[in-house]
């Protein structure tokens, strides 16, 4: 029997569209858009609808900065809009075909993204057998600004009732409720990692994927509502719910800070706005409960790429003599030693060390998990400058989702970028996330380069 492409959810029926021989279930909302009345406040859901609403183009992410295309990554360009709480559906079949699920956050440093960027395009999990889901959410201040009577953590509740819908409704799309990975990269690993240790999300997924993330990129409480009492005051506005909900949402936006600043105090200085360890919806610093034994019998795969911030610190880095780089070094508390290497290199690499490879493993020694390091290098030149762009942060999600040929990939790894690491990355998230084992050994950790280790 052919799949259906008018599906019915808890609010009403959706119309999808064939893509690439699966279907695709576009800009479906699971909450009302959190605008108006809803501005600030935890999610609520959809209005219900009658007749047949149409999923064939993407909803809208939500408010952020127009993204710089700095030659590196896919050249998206996200529309936004206030109906953002909305997700992406792609399967191989509707019905109760009870196929294992996949829940996709993206990342952007809790501030800019979309389910809609070109590197994590779910048709080809789907194509083998994994409905994939990928959903937006509030970002920036409208999602985790501290105000004093609006809920914290507004973007974590949405990703609570992502889930809930997916529980809720992904079995008339072919999934499994009872069999569903949450996965993310970057900020959104760092969702993952946050959603292993919260109550509220218990037995809402079965295992995760935690891709070049942390376990520590949160904000105390008392540090997130000082943060927004500076901003009221620097606006001459007060910290309340009413006083913000005055500015436009591009207002809001214009006065966040960009991503990815700070000092080198670490991943969690550098990222200005982020979840916040409340004591109720996140009890603790995610990688505390890890270690105190938070879903410690929920598989996990963790990971990240060999050179993910060693491109952009070499740009930076590029005048620094011997001295200098060995003072950056002893600040960062890294040692880096290798033969030819010059002092940008062993600064970039001590920065990516530092920023990530120590989170990842962090959550490793916190708990048990499949482990992955993706050093695949692309040859191509930045052309931002610090040389050739490596196995950078990011470069490894084309390979996850098998989609070498969407846009930018090959400006970025150049043309012969390896389907043989595409292939064997893809399966194993696929296996994964069919069976909790994506094809080596607990503890074990999986380096996907050129030549592949033909045991996946």
């Amino acid at each position: 029997m052919a799949p259906r492409m008018i599906v019915r959810t808890t609010a009403g029926l959706v119309e999808g569209r064939a893509e690439e021989g699966v279907l695709a279930f576009l800009g479906v909302p699971y909450a009302a858009p959190p605008f108006g009345e809803h501005r600030f406040g935890a999610p609520v859901p959809p209005p219900a609808w009658d007749g047949v609403r149409p999923a064939v183009t993407r909803g809208p992410a939500a408010p952020q900065a127009a993204g710089e295309d700095i030659g590196l990554y896919a050249p998206d360009v996200f529309e936004v809009g206030e109906d953002c709480l909305n997700l992406d559906v792609r399967t191989p079949e509707t019905g109760r075909a009870g196929l294992p699920v996949l829940v996709w956050i993206h990342g952007g440093a809790f501030s800019i993204g979309g389910n809609g960027a070109a590197w994590h395009q779910g048709s080809r999990f789907a194509r083998d057998g994994v409905v994939c889901v990928a959903i937006n959410y509030r970002l920036g201040f409208e999602g985790f600004l501290a105000l004093e009577d609006a809920p914290l953590n507004r973007g974590v509740l949405d990703w609570l009732a992502a889930l809930e819908w997916v529980r809720d409704n992904i079995a008339a799309f072919g999934g499994d409720p009872g069999n569903v990975t949450i996965a993310g990269q970057s900020a959104g690993a760092a969702a993952v990692a946050t959603l292993l240790t919260m109550p509220r999300a218990e037995g809402l997924f079965r295992r995760a994927i935690v891709m070049s993330g942390s376990a520590n990129l949160v904000a105390t409480e008392q540090e997130a509502r000082d943060y927004a009492k500076t901003l009221a005051t620097r606006l001459g506005i007060d910290p309340t719910r009413s006083s913000f909900a005055g500015l436009p949402p591009e207002a809001l936006v214009a006065e966040q800070p960009p991503p990815l600043t700070g000092d080198a105090g670490g991943l969690n200085e550098s990222v200005p706005v982020k979840p916040v360890v409340d004591g109720d919806l996140i009890p603790a610093v995610p990688l505390a409960a890890l270690r105190a034994g938070a879903s410690g019998h929920l598989p996990l795969l963790v990971g990240c790429t060999s050179q993910e911030a060693d491109v952009f610190v070499r740009r930076l880095a590029a005048d620094l003599d011997e001295a200098a780089a060995q003072a950056a070094l002893d600040h960062l508390g890294v040692q880096v030693d290798g033969p030819g290497l010059t002092p940008a290199e062993r600064v970039g690499r001590a920065f990516t060390q530092h920023l990530f490879t120590r989170e990842t493993r962090w959550i490793r020694e916190a708990r048990p998990a499949y482990a992955y390091e993706f050093r695949w290098e692309s040859p191509v030149e930045s052309p931002v400058g610090g040389g050739r762009v490596g196995a950078v942060h990011n470069l490894d999600l084309p390979f996850v989702f098998d989609v070498l040929d969407a846009p930018g990939v090959e400006r970025t790894a150049g043309p012969g970028a390896p389907q043989a690491v595409a292939d064997a990355m893809h399966a194993a998230w696929v296996r994964f996330a069919r069976t909790g084992d994506p094809g080596w050994p607990l503890g074990h950790t999986m380096v996907f380069n050129e030549p592949i280790d033909r045991r996946l």
